[in-house]
């Protein structure tokens, strides 16, 4: 598969319109160079929240008052929870999260420093850190976005042959809209996965997987037949 970083640009990835946080990504090219920002744009969009549509909920932290949040949820500020999402039980929002419209963050997962689009789906055992997840984006049960580098030096984006310095020491990864990560699989570091692309269960993945593939292992990235 022909790998380009060209790929990883918000342009290809997300449909801007589906997240309450669009402005957010304003004046940016590639979705990373937003993560530094997040917890400083909900303290700012949740001040002009409607009060009709929206309630604080503790210290910067807003939630819609159709969502459904279990008692045993936890969440931390500053989040937004949009309308209609769920939150599990046991959930444990860390802080600096963004979980969109009929989002469904599900038993034991963790989010920390991301962005859900709207219908995103973290529904099982998941941890999500320093990651952007795309409309309807779903990670099945038990996979996670590996946000730090053993070695923990900077985290660098590859497509390819081409590489690119973020200068961010967490960095988790940055899915497109519709994308599809099997059960048990880890995205390491710096991962970027293209619209509508699949990834196998139990699956490694690093670097950019092009949009409307499928990874299986990193020397077989197919294109889907339905794509």
């Amino acid at each position: 598969m022909d790998l380009k970083m060209e790929q990883a640009k918000i342009s290809n990835l997300y449909t801007l319109e589906e997240t309450i946080a669009a402005e957010l990504f304003h004046g940016a090219e590639y979705p990373w160079e937003v993560l530094p920002g997040i917890s400083a744009f909900i303290v700012e969009l949740g001040n002009r929240l409607p009060e009709d549509v929206y309630e604080k909920r503790g210290e910067n932290v807003w939630v819609a008052k159709s969502a459904k949040i279990f008692p045993s949820a936890y969440i931390n500020g500053p989040a937004i929870i949009d309308e209609d999402a769920e939150i599990r039980h046991c959930a444990f929002i860390r802080g600096n999260a963004i979980v969109g419209k009929g989002a469904v963050v599900g038993n034991s997962t963790e989010l920390k420093n991301v962005v859900l689009f709207n219908k995103v789906q973290v529904p099982h055992y998941n941890y999500v850190g320093d990651s952007i997840l795309g409309y309807k984006a779903h990670m099945g049960a038990g996979s996670i976005t590996s946000n730090v580098k053993s070695d923990k030096t900077l985290v660098v984006v590859r497509a390819g042959e081409e590489r690119m310095e973020t200068g961010l020491k967490k960095f988790g990864a940055m899915l497109g809209d519709e994308v599809e990560v099997g059960c048990n699989s880890v995205l390491n570091p710096g991962t970027v996965i293209g619209k509508k692309a699949s990834v196998y269960p139990t699956s490694s993945v690093r670097g950019c997987v092009p949009a409307g593939c499928i990874y299986k292992d990193k020397d077989h990235i197919v294109a889907r037949k339905d794509s």
